[in-house]
């Protein structure tokens, strides 16, 4: 390139690259532009100053390709404002060895820097029609800050060695993925607040060796991927609060996070169908999706292993018609379920291992399946006639372990009264699922032992029929079998003799009661029947689950 084909403002660009001295084209006095203190960035000014602005994409390149020789001493870098950048910058399978800073400029087309390795890019409050930097190598940081896109983003299996920076970035391309960054490598933080998608971003087995920070980002993809971060790996936090919303699916299914997630204050919306996906997700601190998040659509985190708290607080949760919360297999040392107002779907905590357990009753979701969940405590018991009902709201059959498990933590409290109050509403429960006869010798049981687990009731009807009998059979003694060879009749002991089976006091051999008293006296001794093998049955099984 020869230098008596460049314009003002391109050779003023070439005099300042050896000495890495900023070039604002905006602010140039030969030129007829306003200064950049009055115009603003050259993506808003008129076509007038545009045009006086303008610097060819060939340029730069022959610059950054090393056309210029460098005298001892110098820093070369490209450090340009106000610019219009005109043609296409094509750096693709390029070493870039100086810094490239572009303030407030605009692309007429999207810049390939495909393969490219360079020491560090800085673009910030450009408009360009796209980015394409897949496989690119950058030593330094990445910044896209402050940028007006309307075009992709692409990122894929790029490796940034400092921060990744998109912060107040808004990228449109809402036919397909706004961000492409599968499988990138980012050696600092990723910091993308305020950033503001049309279309997907995609960051499936991308590692961040920082943070991950989306807070206040709003990414809108309806109907599809607002975000498939499938399998990332992070090694600090990766936050969404606050201020944070999503329309599309937030995809974060097999995602290892060495710190914690935290959705405080976000909204996400996919009516209809999975705002969030995060199954297999593995969480070495908090799992925080409360404190005013509002999610419409389900939240799926089957299989998630949470180091401490997988908190719910003060969220609200809204699935109608479908399963609103999915934690099958979900594992945390606690979990907080307190939501903001009863979660209005199917709560899914099959198979879940919930640590302590957090909830109230006032927003108890009216559909909670616990089927072979298990915690280790509850934060607040209640009464164990209130925790039935909270098993009862369970949709579907009968299933033994939910009041297993609430016994189990009733007895580790202390409160064997309360475990044996939750196996007889089991029992009572289970008595529904069986044939006629076995569901009538089931109320045998539990009217006359509560099924064992009430053994002071068959002292009670031990009492009230020997009480019965021996007022009746004092009033009307039976007659001696024979005469002069029975014992003196007592009333107490011929009623236990026909009320106790076994044992014997050699009153009911000796007496023939007739009429009423031998009917009385046969009730007697079929209820010492029935008491007894009701008391033995019970007792057995009580013993059993002990």
């Amino acid at each position: 390139m020869r230098l008596n084909e460049l314009n003002a403002p391109e050779r003023r660009l070439w005099d300042s690259y050896s000495a890495g001295r900023a070039v604002d084209v905006l602010a140039d006095p030969a030129s007829s532009a306003s200064p950049a203190s009055s115009a603003g960035p050259a993506s808003s000014a008129d076509p007038a100053i545009l045009a006086d602005a303008a610097i060819r994409a060939d340029v730069i390149a022959a610059l950054l390709l090393g056309t210029v020789d460098h005298a001892p001493g110098d820093r070369p870098a490209l450090r340009l404002t106000g610019a219009h950048i005109t043609g296409r910058l094509d750096l693709r399978f390029t070493e870039i060895t100086v810094p490239v800073v572009l303030t407030d400029c605009r692309f007429d087309e999207a810049p390939l820097l495909q393969g490219a390795r360079t020491r560090e890019l800085v673009i910030t409050g450009c408009a360009l029609p796209g980015l394409v930097a897949d496989t690119a190598q950058i030593d330094a940081r990445l910044v896209l800050s402050r940028c007006r896109m309307t075009g992709p983003l692409v990122l894929t299996r790029a490796q940034i060695n400092g921060d990744l920076d998109l912060r107040d970035t808004a990228i449109s391309f809402p036919d397909g993925e706004a961000i492409s960054a599968v499988h990138v490598r980012v050696g600092g933080d990723a910091l993308c607040r305020e950033l503001a998608l049309e279309g997907g971003f995609r960051l499936s087995g991308a590692s961040v060796d920082g943070e991950f920070d989306l807070e206040g980002a709003s990414l809108r993809n309806p109907g599809g991927h607002a975000l498939d971060a499938y399998h990332v790996h992070i090694t600090e936090d990766f936050t969404f609060h606050p201020g944070f919303s999503a329309e599309g699916r937030i995809i974060l299914s097999g995602a290892t996070v060495a710190a914690a997630i935290g959705f405080c204050g976000a909204r996400l919306s996919n009516a209809g169908d999975l705002a969030l996906e995060a199954v297999d997700v593995t969480v070495a601190r908090n799992f925080d999706l409360g404190r005013g998040l509002t999610v419409d659509g389900g939240v799926k985190l089957d299989g998630t292993s949470v180091g401490t708290e997988l908190s719910f607080r003060d969220a609200r949760l809204t699935h109608t018609d479908g399963t609103a919360l999915s934690l099958r297999a979900t594992q945390a040392r606690e979990t907080d379920l307190r939501t903001r107002r009863p979660i209005d779907g199917v709560v899914d905590a099959r198979n879940a291992r919930l640590g302590t357990l957090y909830d109230a009753q006032d927003t108890w979701p009216a559909d909670l399946r616990l089927a072979e969940a298990t915690y280790d405590a509850l934060a607040f018991p209640l009464p164990a006639a209130e925790r039935i009902r909270w098993i009862r709201r369970t949709g579907g059959g009968y299933l033994p372990q939910p009041y297993e498990q609430l016994a189990a933590a009733y007895r580790r409290l202390g409160h064997e009264d309360e475990a044996r109050t939750v196996l007889l509403a089991k029992q009572r429960h289970r008595r529904g699922t069986l044939s006629p006869y076995t569901r009538l010798w089931g109320h045998v049981q539990d009217v006359a032992v509560g099924y064992g687990y009430r053994p002071a009731r068959a002292g009670l009807w031990l009492t009230a029929l020997l009480a019965c009998g021996a007022l009746f059979f004092a009033l009307h003694p039976p007659a001696p079998l024979e005469a002069g060879k029975a014992p003196q009749f007592n009333a107490v002991f011929y009623t236990l003799d026909l009320l106790v089976p076994i044992i014997t006091f050699g009153q009911e051999g000796a007496f023939a009661p007739r009429d009423t008293a031998q009917w009385l006296a046969y009730g007697l001794i079929a209820c010492g029947w029935i008491l007894a093998t009701a008391v033995t049955a019970g007792v057995s099984r009580a013993l059993s689950r002990q």
